[in-house]
């Protein structure tokens, strides 16, 4: 008989000022089975009991956790009480992603469904009714349908349901004023959007509910009927980003962000079908976070056209070939973001590769193949296998070989142009070019295109072994083979392909950090600028040594930084970043061995503190500059194509 998902039933009581909880949970399993409960040892287990007799088990410590095994029954019914963390309103971004902890303070309270909250059955999906009971002032929320609520002088009061198998219950508290509207969505489901935001970003409730009814419009048209009952927008008093079934979690100063509505919103939205409706397969590959990249961040690109769409390409292949070799990794090893290498393979390396498969089967085939991915997998876990399948039954072709390679392969080919030589031939010209790659050899499209006396021709050539010769016919006179210029095979980038970018320097693991001044205010603000900007913790040089064999940073006031640089033998300012332009500049180089060096420019102390904040975040960019801690001004250093002339 197949086992039912289980079912919870949670009264909760929370208190953020004291950061007290006490709750209650019945659990129901059909059919009556022996399971593991998870619990967070923060708090105590007061009463157990097994079809209406108490019971008395032994948790087992684990990670963290209490691990509650119990003997097969069908009704489990639980109360227990604890302390919560307090919120942590100084957690940078980076530091959320991995935090577990259930939180609560007057300003937010946060109850990740990993933190061990509420008893969860380990190793299953569970669906939910959940009862929120808050003080006065404080409204909640957990992931699912709105019941019932009630905002009362005594205190707030709501019901929430998730009748859908679930992986997990997070629940959200806070000071919020609730903004709603209703509408029909374009399947004619109506919906309940909502806003949760504090006080001081009240004023943008109104934006952000116009976005989210575009966004849900906009996937129920491309993918299928919207799953859920309502959408809701939470701001966090930390810098999270997180999408759950039915909500995204954002923090206030990101919801400040103008471009957010533009960006992330329409990202967290689409998690409501990938990830939150289809369910990855995590011990065989997190494939949500690709096809969510692909499908959000990069369409709004293309939407803005095809120059844009292609700068985002270059920017993923940029980052890749920034991050150090021993920290790829297969896609299918991909799980969740915990750092910068993960992200460039998981989310910008498996986007790549879903244009990639669009390239190949054809735009009609790719959206037959999600919306058939959607109806057979909702509320299901799926695996990239499973997408795979749905892909081939949509194109009529197999596509292991193509998902072999691009999965379970680290790295990505090297491919060069090794000769190419024109000649005339009758009334046209032919071209043989010969290309080459490492080993193990990937089976690819290359596009080529020839620049000739009448214009640009573009051609694709497949590339299949270590080294091969095409011959290509065009019309008019050739002067030169351009590799791949729109970068629409991912692959690894030559140094002289690839601009150094800031990412260089963060993924660094033996970066090296010089600081050519004596003032001990700005050495401090370097050095916690430097634990800000490297996952890999620097090495502090002497400003009178050479660079070693990592990335460098070099931070110091204008003058020491001009002087640094001419005695290194390295080329001066850029002409676009004077030193007065802003309070500080920053700026990369491509060393004669490849390496990267940056260069933080300062006009004093305060100057270059505060970048400590702003700085991370711009690791896609070769220069910038700022007045404080806001940016006036960043971009990228030109990108140079594979380039073989003709003679």
């Amino acid at each position: 008989m197949h086992a039912a998902e289980p079912a919870h039933e949670i009264s909760v009581r929370l208190d953020p000022q004291s950061r007290t909880l006490e709750a209650h949970d019945v659990i129901r399993l059909e059919p009556r089975r022996a399971v593991t409960l998870l619990l967070s040892e923060r708090f105590k287990l007061d009463s157990v009991a097994l079809d209406g007799r108490r019971f008395q088990p032994t948790p087992r410590a684990a990670k963290g956790f209490q691990r509650i095994g119990l003997p097969a029954s069908s009704r489990i019914e639980l109360h227990w009480t604890g302390t919560l963390a307090p919120i942590d309103t100084r957690l940078e971004h980076r530091d959320t992603l991995g935090y577990a902890q259930p939180a609560s303070g007057p300003e937010g309270t946060f109850l990740p469904s990993a933190s061990g909250w509420y008893p969860a059955v380990d190793g299953e999906l569970e669906r939910y009714r959940v009862e929120l009971d808050l003080p006065p002032g404080q409204r909640g929320l957990v992931p699912g349908r709105l019941i019932e609520e009630r905002d009362t002088a005594s205190g707030y009061r709501a019901r929430f349901e998730f009748q859908e198998p679930a992986e997990g219950i997070s629940l959200m508290a806070g000071p919020y004023r609730i903004a709603e509207r209703r509408l029909r969505t374009a399947a004619g489901t109506p919906l309940r959007l909502r806003t949760y935001f504090h006080d001081r970003i009240e004023a943008l409730s109104a934006d952000y509910l116009d976005s989210a009814a575009g966004y849900l419009d906009l996937y129920e048209r491309r993918i299928g009927p919207y799953p859920f009952s309502g959408f809701s927008i939470v701001s966090s008093p930390t810098p999270t980003g997180f999408g759950m079934p039915t909500l995204t979690y954002l923090g206030i100063e990101v919801l400040r962000l103008p471009f957010i509505r533009a960006t992330s919103l329409g990202h967290e939205v689409l998690h409501n079908w990938w990830g939150n409706g289809v369910y990855p397969d995590y011990e065989r590959g997190n494939w949500s976070e690709s096809l969510t990249t692909f499908m959000a961040d990069y369409a709004y690109r293309e939407r803005a056209g095809e120059e844009a769409a292609r700068t985002m390409r270059l920017s993923w292949l940029r980052e890749y070939a920034a991050m150090p070799r021993d920290q790829d990794m297969a896609l299918v090893r991909f799980t969740s973001r915990s750092h910068g290498a993960s992200q460039i393979v998981g989310y910008h390396k498996g986007a790549m590769v879903f244009f990639m498969l669009r390239d190949l089967i054809g735009a009609q085939a790719f959206e037959a193949g999600v919306q058939r991915f959607w109806r057979e997998h909702r509320f299901r876990v799926a695996s990239w296998d499973d997408l795979r399948r749905a892909f081939e039954q949509a194109s009529g072709r197999s596509l292991e070989g193509f998902f072999d390679q691009w999965l379970s392969r680290p790295g990505a080919p090297d491919v060069r142009i090794a000769g190419a030589r024109s000649q005339r031939r009758g009334s046209g010209w032919r071209i043989d070019v010969t290309l080459e790659q490492g080993a193990p050899h990937y089976a690819i499209p290359v596009p080529l295109v020839v620049r000739t006396s009448g214009g640009d021709i573009a051609q694709r050539v497949n590339l299949s072994s270590g080294r091969q010769s095409f011959a290509l016919d065009v019309p008019a006179q050739p002067s030169e083979v351009v590799l791949d210029p729109e970068q629409r095979v991912f692959r690894r980038l030559s140094p002289d392909e690839a601009p150094p970018i800031l990412r260089e320097a963060m993924l660094s693991e033996q970066p090296e950090l010089f600081i050519p001044s004596g003032d001990d205010a700005v050495r401090q603000a370097a050095q916690k600028l430097s634990a800000r900007m490297f996952e890999s913790a620097p090495r502090l040089r002497s400003a009178d040594d050479q660079p070693g064999s990592g990335a460098v940073l070099v931070a110091g006031l204008h003058a020491d930084i001009d002087r640094w640089l001419k005695k290194q033998g390295l080329p001066p300012r850029p002409a676009r970043l004077p030193s007065d332009r802003g309070t500080a500049q920053v700026w990369t180089v491509r060393l004669s061995d490849s390496r990267t060096l940056t260069v933080v420019s300062a006009q004093n102390s305060e100057a270059l503190g505060a970048l400590a904040t702003p700085l991370p975040h711009y690791g896609q960019q070769s220069f910038l500059a700022f007045d404080g801690a806001r940016m006036i001004d960043s971009g990228v250093w030109p990108a140079n194509p594979q380039t073989w002339k003709l003679r």
